[in-house]
């Protein structure tokens, strides 16, 4: 089947391990140019050398940086900005979780989880976001998760968190109204076991 992906050029935040990278794996293998994220150069570099050996019909390119920060964001649009194409997909896949009581969990838990996990997908969706919907063409994904509907108390701000990506998802879908070829939407994958890297 063909998903109209050659030669798209696609940002996955979070792709060096675990749902980030599949994501990538399927966009790569569908002939599309996937910006490869993560924090550290090396752990970048070395899943855009492992990727790009794979027989994918598309390529991996690589971006390292805290795309929780606004310099985060300025950093990844340079970059797209680099690539002489507009990006077609953004996938707000970064995220962290942890296991904790609420009572343990401090405002500085609670604010790191949102500048993570949210706030990332706030910043790099306004920037790009605007430029997609003067096009007529772009899609935004954002990997929410079950636990956005169905808060775990175990894990209390990272559901909150995923709560209000949701509810962001659904803000800037309605952004899209009457715009053809631009799309928003949430995934809400549930548990996931993943391989340590």
């Amino acid at each position: 089947m063909d998903l109209g992906l050659q030669g798209k050029l696609v940002l996955v935040t979070g792709s060096t391990k675990g749902i980030g990278r599949c994501i990538a794996e399927e966009f790569m293998q569908n002939g599309a140019t996937v910006i490869i994220n993560g924090r550290k150069q090396a752990d970048v570099e070395r899943v855009v050398t492992s990727l790009n050996e794979e027989n994918f019909l598309g390529t991996a390119v690589a971006l390292a940086g805290d795309l929780s920060t606004a310099e985060g964001e300025q950093l990844a649009f340079d970059f797209v900005e680099s690539q002489n194409q507009p990006l077609d997909v953004l996938v707000n896949n970064v995220g962290i979780f942890e296991v904790k009581d609420f009572f343990e969990n401090t405002d500085a838990d609670w604010d790191r989880y949102f500048q993570i996990n949210v706030m990332s997908a706030v910043r790099l969706s306004r920037r790009f976001l605007k430029g997609m919907l003067e096009r007529q063409s772009g899609r935004i994904l954002m990997i929410a998760s079950d636990a956005g509907i169905r808060t775990l108390p175990h894990m209390i701000p990272y559901s909150v968190s995923k709560t209000a990506m949701i509810g962001l998802a659904r803000g800037l879908s309605e952004l899209t109204k009457g715009v053809p070829g631009v799309t928003v939407n949430s995934v809400l994958p549930g548990p996931t076991w993943t391989e340590v890297r």
